[in-house]
Parts: C-alpha cells; sequence; structure tokens
C-alpha cells in the first residue's frame, strides 16, 4: 500500500512559513498525503528575546502552531493524519532555553537541526567568499555530533544544510570526504541512542540537487546499522507540501531501508516501502 508521510512542514506560525494549518491539510488531502507533521520553527536560544526575537516570539508561534493543529486536526480526522512537532534549532547553544521549548506541548515529534553556530549569523545570512568554508564545515559537524550525543530530540535535520547555501552562491563544492570521520561518529551516536537520521528532499530543488544528506551518506548511515529515517519536504508553503518525498523513500529503499518512520507520541512507527 502506498503511504505518503510527510515529516518536516513549516506553516504560517514559522517566521518564514506561508501557508495556515488548515490551508496546508486541504493540500495534503489533494494530493493523498496520509501524514502531515507540523514542525515550526523553534530556535531555542531566541526564547529568552521574548518579542525582541528578529523571528518572533518562539513560545507565542509554538504554543499557536500546537493549537492550531490540535483544532485542525479534529477537521480532517480520518481523511489526514496531522501530528505536533517542532524543528527544534541549536538545542545545544542554551540548554535551559532548549528546556522551555520542549516543555511547551505534547510533542509527536522533535526534529533537531543546526541553522547557525554560536555567536554566528544563520549558514543562510553568510558570505562564503569571506569565510572559511572548511572551519565553517568542521565547527558545523561538531556540533552536530554534540546534538546526536546529547540533545532531546527524535530525527536529526537535513545534515548537510550549509551546503545549500554554498552551492547557490560560490564555486566552492567542499570535499565531504575530509569530514568523513566526525559523519561516523554523528551517525553511530544516532544509532545508539536509537535516533533518525532525516532524508531532507528540499536539496532536490536548488542548486546542490541532491537530498541532505545525500545517498552516499544515506547509504553509509544504513551500513553503520541505522534503523530509522524520517523523509521530509521542508515545506514552507502548502505548494511544496511533500514535494520530492516519494523520490527521498525510493532513495532510502536504495540504501537498503525496507521502511521509513513517522513519529508519533515520540516513538517510532515504521512505514513499509512500497518500491
Amino acid at each position: 500500500m502506498k503511504i505518503i508521510c510527510d515529516t518536516h512542514v513549516h506553516s504560517d506560525n514559522s517566521f518564514d512559513g506561508n501557508s495556515s494549518v488548515f490551508e496546508i491539510c486541504e493540500a495534503a488531502l489533494d494530493k493523498g498525503i496520509n501524514t502531515v507533521i507540523i514542525t515550526d520553527h523553534m530556535e531555542a536560544p531566541e526564547i529568552r528575546l521574548g518579542d525582541r526575537s528578529v523571528y518572533g516570539n518562539a513560545v507565542k508561534s509554538i504554543t499557536k502552531s500546537v493549537a492550531d493543529v490540535e483544532e485542525v486536526s479534529e477537521k480532517f480526522k480520518g481523511k489526514v493524519k496531522l501530528l505536533k512537532g517542532m524543528e527544534l534549532g541549536e538545542p545545544m547553544h542554551m540548554p535551559k532555553m532548549t528546556g522551555k521549548a520542549l516543555a511547551i506541548a505534547d510533542f509527536d515529534f522533535i526534529l533537531a537541526s543546526i541553522h547557525n553556530l554560536k555567536d554566528k549569523e544563520d549558514f543562510y545570512y553568510l558570505d562564503y567568499n569571506n569565510e572559511n568554508v572548511d572551519d565553517l564545515l568542521s565547527k558545523y559537524f561538531e556540533e552536530l555530533l554534540d546534538t546526536a550525543l546529547n540533545a532531546d530530540f527524535d530525527s536529526l535535520a537535513h545534515l548537510t544544510y550549509p551546503l545549500r547555501y554554498i552551492y547557490e552562491r560560490t564555486d566552492i563544492r567542499p570535499d565531504l570526504d575530509n569530514y568523513s570521520e566526525i559523519i561516523d561518529e554523528i551517525f553511530l551516536a544516532l544509532i545508539k541512542r536509537d535516533k533518525a537520521l532525516e532524508i531532507n528532499t528540499s536539496g532536490l530543488f536548488k542548486e546542490i540537487k541532491s537530498t541532505l544528506p545525500d545517498i552516499n551518506m544515506v547509504r553509509r548511515f544504513k551500513e553503520l546499522g541505522g534503523k530509522y529515517v524520517t523523509i521530509g519536504s521542508d515545506a514552507h508553503n502548502q505548494k511544496d507540501l511533500a514535494k520530492g518525498v516519494e523520490q527521498g523513500i525510493e532513495l532510502a529503499k536504495t540504501c537498503g531501508f525496507n521502511y521509513y518512520t513517522v513519529f508519533e507520541k515520540r516513538t517510532p512507527k515504521y512505514i513499509e516501502i512500497w518500491y
């Protein structure tokens, strides 16, 4: 049976989201998507800034996201399964703020991500022609390892996030073989803690032209003993909901996974791959 689930979706409760939870569910119904997890942004260190954060009040945004999911899920009951998630950014920067974020609601799914290094802007804003890319990536993977080892989450998001922008704006093409040792450490930490690796399909439609991480890294995760992969479009509007997710599912199968994973009440549920 063909079951398509998108586990990384942003509503207009994210500062960069453009569609309501209701509109996202309407799109899911139209597209034949079985399950959607709303994972609005929660940059944990921003909690301390409240209304002064450039991203908006993080606690208010996530509280509203959860309320919208609870309300809309009743309207689509039996048609689309809608689950409560959160994309928890920089969970290791300020553990006290991270604790506050996790206490907001009874989440189904926590997606951990790193969008910026400590004391640096989001990778989206950096001028890579004036940065030491090797140093940036080394520090980024070190933070990912710290997150994989110590944070409270279910799946690690877009492992190669900085490449999305490096490829778009420069001719620099980092050789990730230079980071293979620490990437293996990240994977082994995920495996030991029964955490998932996300196959983020947004890169398929950007200059990098691959999932984040790519097929070689997903295959390596499986070789090392990885059990869980989640697949998310990283959509920020209803139009992009589940964009590339079937390709991500097929990639998982190619890498040796017979199932992909959806988390419900923080518990992994296997979804059999039909290919």
